[in-house]
């Protein structure tokens, strides 16, 4: 038999109360309790009303008012004082966890206002007033449960659903950062190939062979940027992507040399192994720079300065090319994807107009997130 998991479940629950309430039936049989006749229509009913609780998750009120007229049937047609009001209070608890707040309360009291009766009616009453508040008790908290289940239920939803939109955020960034720098290289090297192609046929197939390299290495890390949305279980690419890191900072260079652009890296202070999380911010910081600038500046030469302090990691990526307008805060996909991947971080982020010429990106990102200053 092949059930889901919640079928699954909502089976033992069934099988396991159903157990629970027939053995202690029969115990009650057994030690004579009641006049002491036995009849077999008390039991039908207790097992038609146990077997109706596997039903509770997708018919729960249904279920609920079943087992509300399963259980008065049987008090009333049973000779012994069986546990069936347990299958009342589980269907209760289905039923105010789905949602049915006022139903759930509407059968809790009619199943008190009828015992509360009929012990008022009867010479010898089945219940005494404490075991009538120790039952209100139980089927409150039913309820109460039910209604703190289904509030831990949207809150756990809640929460995945935003995991799964900070996944698609961070996807999305990662997408933006390597299509955005290699499309910028691809740009720059097929124009230098129409330009080149007819004088210098050799500088030309130089250019479409960067193209075909860059172009190749973009699908490796889109496919890897896209790998975390396949179902899990799939297996894992036999080669895959490395993922961006300051190591990666000479491939950057050669890129941006192909280009045209001279990248120069500096490295002040110790290096040191950077938790992932910093080491790939860092890393889309500087390429995302680098993309700016030779999208827009005209540049000849980027420096990036890497520096290792105490409490974090400072980059500065300055270009000599003519200065950009400034950028305002709220405004370009690519300063403000810079300035979220800092921060979320725990770090600072400005970007602007050089007093040197050209323009500056500065980052500062903390090893163990105390914010530093840029």
């Amino acid at each position: 038999m092949n059930l889901r998991p919640r079928q699954h479940t909502d089976m033992l629950v069934t099988v396991a109360v159903a157990l629970f309430v027939t053995v202690g039936a029969l115990v009650a049989l057994v030690r004579g309790e009641g006049p002491g006749r036995y009849d077999a229509l008390p039991f039908v009913i207790l097992v038609l009303t146990c077997g109706a609780l596997h039903f509770r998750t997708t018919h729960p009120v249904t279920v609920g008012v079943l087992t509300l007229a399963g259980t008065a049937a049987y008090y009333l047609l049973s000779a012994t004082d069986g546990p069936l009001l347990l299958v009342f209070a589980v269907a209760l608890y289905a039923v105010s966890a789905a949602g049915h707040l006022l139903v759930a309360v509407v059968l809790a009291a009619l199943a008190l206002g009828g015992v509360g009766f009929g012990s008022l009616h009867k010479a010898n009453p089945p219940i005494d007033g404490i075991s009538l508040v120790l039952m209100t008790g139980w089927l409150v908290a039913a309820v109460a449960i039910g209604v703190v289940s289904r509030q831990r239920a949207a809150y756990l939803r809640e929460a995945e659903e935003r995991v799964a939109g900070e996944e698609r955020l961070r996807i999305a960034r990662e997408l933006h950062d390597v299509l955005g720098h290699t499309l910028s290289v691809i740009h720059v090297q097929a124009a230098a190939a129409l330009h080149r192609l007819e004088r210098d046929p050799a500088q030309g197939a130089e250019a479409l062979r960067t193209i075909k390299d860059t172009s190749r290495e973009a699908l490796t890390e889109v496919r890897a940027a896209l790998g975390v949305l396949r179902e899990r279980g799939e297996a894992a690419p036999t080669r895959p992507a490395p993922g961006p890191s300051l190591a990666r900072l000479p491939e950057l260079a050669e890129r941006a040399e192909r280009s045209g652009l001279t990248l120069r890296t500096e490295s002040v202070g110790q290096a040191r192994a950077l938790p992932a999380g910093i080491d790939a911010a860092a890393f889309r910081i500087v390429q995302e720079s680098v993309t700016n600038t030779i999208r827009h500046a005209r540049a000849r030469a980027v420096l990036v300065r890497v520096e290792y302090g105490e409490r974090g990691l400072t980059l500065c990526v300055r270009d000599d090319g003519v200065a950009r307008p400034p950028v305002p805060q709220g405004d370009g996909s690519g300063i403000r994807g810079m300035r979220a991947r800092a921060e979320e971080a725990g770090g600072t982020f400005s970007a602007g107009r050089d007093s040197q010429g050209g323009f500056r990106v500065d980052a500062a990102l903390p090893y163990d997130g105390e914010r530093l200053t840029a």
